[in-house]
């Protein structure tokens, strides 16, 4: 069909290859032109905007199935103008638990895992049908202990056909299972978990699991003394191949999709974030590139993520954003050829492309997590007094840094930033930075204060909204 409008004679495909190119205010004026173009504008230039413009969430998933592409669009925007002015709700997920804890969070389309100590906490993911029904909700749903194992030291998705309620879990004592989560009950009841193991998941180690992480079918164990594992969930000899890094070692990050699919392991040596490659056969055990520090003392890595999937060099695969002990967050492309010269090593390092920093703070890294507003934020959990740090990688100098509700003296142990919210965890609980629309007192639990929460003194305060709780935030500009 052809369009005929004053000064325009175009045909409709014509007309939809040049709405891939058209940002949010253009198509709003684009779709003026007339009728047909306004139809046009509805039933394809939101879902090309969308398509160009990814805002990657697993809770909003569900309620996206039902959302149209404009209102999508509607809630993304809301979400980045939210982004730009730190304004958002924060949440405790629950009261403190009764002694402090190492914890870790996984997340999926349906579920999200507190592991802490013995226990799994699972969150279940609700739906919402439209933007004035709120946002998803993250409801409690219920909890497992392990009675015949030491404590939870990692966690991580695996893939289970559809079901995104299948993890792997690694222990204490060294033992990894696969371990399965019931599907939801109707009328949305919360039940008590039952959790089927089978057994243990390619290598047995001797040490701590430090680290647990995934990749299409392949994933990545990493032990306290530097045993790194790969396995092939779609084998049925899952274990592929297995190295020794000699050193103590923190963290780990594996990518299928990158042109050369990697591993990248963060440890306590000379050089403290090494990058090792993937082949069909095995894990290469000697790494193809060091990615050095800012600084010239050796120093460590804890947590390794990918990057934010629309910063200014674009989607690559091969950027990977790493927390360090010195207090700093670094952006590394393996394809940049800045090689340090002045550092002894093979192969040369190579020198991180941009670097932050919160000048108020020197504490370690502790949790890194990438997305957030348009998708182009760095969050970064530090080692003390609960401080999540945030940069957009746009505009990397105007940084800011918020405490998690209860401001405890805890770390934020892990960390899972979204398109509209951020998922944390300290020695104390759960807890949730939403950005987004729609956010009610029935959104995330209802959190009663009660004597026993008195007595330990809980410092939460809420707003007087009744929906937010009161953080302490500040600005990294020192003007």
């Amino acid at each position: 069909m052809t369009v005929e409008a004053p000064g325009l004679i175009l045909p409709s495909d014509v007309l939809v290859i040049i709405m891939e190119s058209l940002g949010i205010v253009e198509l709003v004026n684009f779709s003026y032109t007339c009728k047909f173009v306004n139809l046009l504008v509805h039933e394809f230039g939101w879902s090309l905007y969308l398509k160009y413009n990814v805002r990657p969430s697993f809770t909003l998933q569900p309620a996206r199935r039902s959302w149209s592409s404009f209102d999508q669009v509607r809630y993304n925007v809301a979400s980045d103008r939210c982004w730009t002015r730190a304004k958002f709700n924060a949440r405790p997920l629950s009261h403190p638990w009764r002694s402090k804890l190492q914890p870790i969070i996984a997340l999926s389309a349906s579920v999200l895992l507190v592991a802490a100590g013995h226990t799994i906490y699972a969150y279940r993911i609700t739906d919402s049908s439209s933007l004035n029904d709120g946002a998803p909700g993250v409801l409690y749903e219920g909890s497992y202990s392990f009675t015949d194992r030491r404590e939870i030291t990692s966690i991580t998705f695996i893939p289970d056909g559809h079901s995104e309620r299948t993890v792997a879990v690694g222990f204490e004592d060294g033992h990894i299972h696969r371990v399965f989560l019931p599907q939801e009950q109707p009328n949305n009841k919360p039940f008590s978990l039952t959790i089927e193991r089978d057994s243990p998941l390619g290598l047995r180690i001797i040490d701590l699991v430090e680290s647990l992480t995934c990749s299409d079918d392949m994933l990545l164990s990493l032990s306290s003394f530097g045993t790194a594992g790969l396995c092939n969930l779609s084998s049925d000899s899952p274990l592929v191949s297995a190295i020794n890094l000699d050193c103590r070692s923190w963290s780990s990050y594996i990518c299928m999709k990158s042109s050369t699919p990697f591993t990248a392991f963060g440890t306590t040596s000379p050089n403290p974030l090494a990058v090792h490659a993937v082949t069909p056969s095995e894990l290469s055990p000697e790494p193809f590139a060091i990615l050095h520090s800012t600084r010239e003392r050796s120093t460590a890595v804890y947590d390794i993520t990918d990057a934010p999937p629309s910063a200014p060099w674009g989607s690559s695969k091969q950027v990977v954003v790493s927390g360090w002990y010195d207090g700093a967050v670094q952006v590394h492309d393996m394809r940049s050829g800045r090689r340090d010269s002045g550092v002894t090593g093979t192969p040369a390092p190579l020198r991180p492309m941009l670097t932050f920093r919160d000048p108020w703070s020197d504490e370690p890294i502790y949790s890194v997590s990438c997305g957030g507003g348009s998708s182009s934020f760095v969050a970064a959990g530090t080692a003390r007094h609960s401080v999540v740090a945030f940069w957009d990688v746009r505009r990397p100098t105007e940084g800011w840094s918020v405490h998690a509700p209860g401001n405890d003296s805890s770390p934020v142990y892990s960390l899972i930033l979204e398109s509209s919210r951020l998922f944390g965890v300290t020695q104390s609980r759960p807890f949730v930075l939403d950005f987004g629309l729609g956010v009610t007192k029935e959104t995330y639990p209802f959190l009663p204060s009660s004597s026993s929460t008195r007595s330990q003194h809980d410092p939460l305060k809420l707003k007087k909204n009744g929906v937010g709780y009161c953080v302490t935030q500040y600005n990294h500009s020192r003007t």
